[in-house]
């Protein structure tokens, strides 16, 4: 149980100094890169053991923990915003098809298998890299896998400063527009899109309205999810469609009829184990790479990113079209929320906001215009259709 103990704190323990630190550098470091590159140098150093995973009993969590999460997200997802918004998904589905279309360009460069396993990572987030990182490693690929581990480590860092900068070019013509029409009296009050939000706010759920909600408790909502976490199973033996596609459905539909509670795992205690778990399970990969291999990883890295980013500036930025949404700035930071999700692409519409203007009222325009592309951008590619892709592709190496 010492062993067990021990190995659980120092895990737990790299993953606290990432969360310190990013809480410490307000995000400019990421968490989740400072870390994989602790466990990485500690692998290769020696000071780490490479089966610690195992050692701490979190194989076998991080194992069924992806279809749980999967599910909870699915429960996440507002059918109604992403309808309102739909330009703005189709845009990024554009995004991660020239994603898609760059890495495979790039073929000749990193290989067939890092370019089918870094492609569902680079669209996505951790489920995504999950169930990539699971199948290539389940193949024997193991260059691969730790291929999309990294990819997934440094992501955010290439997409936050085009996401940031395109943000704030189209925030300085949001606000002359705005300061134009305030000074022509042309600003329209917008007292009663708040009262229909606010109206919005009072709506009760099924489960609430039949006095079920005082049901839902942390068991019950474990309970439901590893109910339809085995339907997810169940019907991916009967259709071979990936069960990962059936728990997003799944949740989706859950939620959206308003049968279980929105965040469901939140609301049973859970989101944070599971999600350390799922983070737990790509970790090993780390620890099939050798001091040789880095110089390979190291090119094929940015080999991948730098493909995406010039597919992303040919295909969205010059050509026409980023006349579908309206702006070009606009629809490049829509391209980059692939690569960063939710909340990356709160904060750096909330960034992009605070740094373009102190005037609070002012503020508010930049956040109405940016927040819901930028937001909806990252639900529809890393919440909802990368793990549609992951699951796709998985099936490819």
């Amino acid at each position: 149980m010492v062993n067990v103990t021990f190995s659980l704190l120092i895990c737990l323990g790299i993953f606290a100094i990432g969360d310190v630190l990013a809480v410490a550098t307000k995000a400019r470091l990421s968490s989740v890169f400072v870390a994989l590159m602790l466990f990485l140098v500690g692998f290769l150093s020696g000071v780490i053991p490479l089966d610690i995973i195992e050692k701490a009993r979190l194989t076998e969590l991080s194992s069924w923990a992806s279809v749980y999460v999967v599910f909870h997200m699915g429960t996440t997802i507002n059918l109604g915003e992403l309808l309102r918004e739909w330009k703005t998904v189709v845009m990024s589905i554009f995004a991660m098809i020239v994603a898609v279309i760059s890495v495979f360009a790039v073929i000749p460069l990193i290989g067939k298998e890092a370019a089918i396993v870094s492609i569902p990572v680079v669209n996505g987030g951790i489920i995504a890299t999950q169930i990539m990182v699971e199948a290539a490693t389940t193949k024997g690929m193991a260059l691969a896998a730790a291929l999309g581990t990294i990819v997934y480590a440094i992501q955010k860092f290439v997409g936050t400063p085009p996401a940031s900068f395109f943000g704030l070019k189209e925030a300085e013509l949001i606000l002359a527009d705005y300061r134009k029409k305030k000074a022509e009296g042309l600003i329209a009050s917008s007292a009663n899109e708040k009262s229909k939000d606010e109206h919005k706010e009072t709506k009760k759920t099924i489960y609430s309205t039949l006095g079920l909600d005082k049901y839902y408790t942390h068991f019950t909502c474990l309970g439901v999810t590893a109910f339809f976490c085995w339907l997810a199973y169940w019907l991916q033996a009967k259709t071979t469609v990936n069960y990962s596609i059936w728990a997003l459905f799944l949740g989706a539909v859950a939620g959206q009829i308003h049968i279980v509670p929105e965040k469901i795992l939140a609301k049973g205690g859970a989101v944070g184990l599971l999600n350390m778990a799922i983070f737990a399970g790509i970790i090993p990969s780390l620890g099939r790479i050798n001091i040789a291999d880095l110089s390979t990883l190291a090119f094929q890295t940015i080999v991948v990113f730098a493909a995406v980013v010039i597919g992303t500036f040919i295909f969205i930025y010059m050509l026409p079209t980023w006349k579908f949404i309206g702006s070009r700035n606009l629809s490049v930071g829509i391209a980059m929320a692939q690569l960063l999700g939710f909340p990356a692409t709160y904060l750096i519409a909330n960034e992009v906001a605070t740094a373009s203007t102190d005037d609070p009222e002012e503020r508010e325009v930049v956040l109405k215009r940016i927040m819901p592309a930028y937001v909806v951008a990252g639900l529809a590619s890393v919440t909802t259709l990368s793990i549609v892709i992951a699951g796709v592709f998985a099936q490819l190496l």
